[in-house]
């Protein structure tokens, strides 16, 4: 499959590769690993609210260093804490809930050198996460259903050969474009046209096989771009939804979500 990955502002997106095991349009997405009080990830799952968890973030890696995974409290890496993870991610598939791996963040330190580092990224990601082998696991013998790339530092250089490469292990593409924190394309005091624009914008540009509307889930989740759930369903949802490209919501974060409930009333109309 062909893609462009682009890491720019004013307009940020995040794409997804996923193991090809088929699709589920219409759901919610939410990221978990930030916030040591946002209960366990089997929780999480067990919620019945999401069809996808981001396990956020694999934030160093690249440039010759060696590959860490940070959750903020909820194992230890450096004594493979993390491995017991694999249970919760297993009871999370389950159920039929998609569990991915999420790349990058806000405050990793990660870089691609070169496309042979790409390449090199690519492999230690598909052996150490995805359907490869690997002795040293960080997340256990569990096998996660792909990436995403939360790409906010370093440079803009090679994350397209990353995904290249990783699409070569038969993985198709979603994009969860952030319609927060991002003035030129966010929904604001009962406004819709600028965010309706740049979805019509991101579905005709953007050759993903799904888009999903990136949201914080609270006020205090980002600093702009929070849409009301009355505001959510009975005026922005139906106005994207018709798309073909439309995938589902995606949210920052559970543990904000933990305090607003946003998406159990967004749920049915998602």
């Amino acid at each position: 499959m062909a893609f462009k990955l682009k890491i720019s502002v004013p307009f940020i997106y995040l794409i997804v590769l996923v193991l090809a095991t088929g699709s589920n349009g219409g759901g919610i997405s939410i990221y978990w690993g930030q916030n040591g009080n946002e209960g366990t990830l089997a929780d999480t799952c067990a919620t019945g609210n999401y069809e996808y968890v981001n396990i956020a973030f694999l934030a160093t890696f690249g440039n010759g260093q060696t590959p860490m995974i940070n959750l903020a409290g909820h194992c230890d890496p450096y004594s493979n804490g993390c491995t017991g993870l694999s249970s919760d991610i297993k009871s999370c598939q389950a159920k039929g809930v998609k569990v991915i791996l999420s790349i990058g963040g806000g405050a990793g330190s990660y870089s691609l050198a070169s496309s042979d580092d790409a390449r090199q990224v690519a492999t230690y990601l598909w052996n150490n996460f995805l359907g490869g082998t690997s002795s040293s696991r960080p997340l256990g013998p569990a096998i996660l259903d792909g990436i995403d790339f939360d790409i906010e530092g370093g440079t803009g250089e090679y994350w397209d050969d990353l995904a290249k490469y990783l699409s070569g292990y038969s993985l198709f593409d979603y994009v969860w474009v952030q319609f927060y924190n991002n003035p030129p394309c966010q929904y604001s005091s009962a406004d819709i046209a600028n965010l309706e624009d740049a979805w019509k914008q991101w579905t005709s540009d953007i050759p993903a096989t799904n888009i999903f509307l990136g949201l914080p889930a609270a006020p205090d989740a980002a600093g702009s771009g929070f849409i009301p759930v009355n505001d959510l369903t009975s005026k922005v949802l139906p106005a994207i939804k018709n798309s073909s490209k439309y995938g589902g919501v995606m949210l920052w974060s559970k543990y904000y979500d933990d305090q607003s409930g946003y998406s159990s009333p967004i749920k049915s109309h998602v």
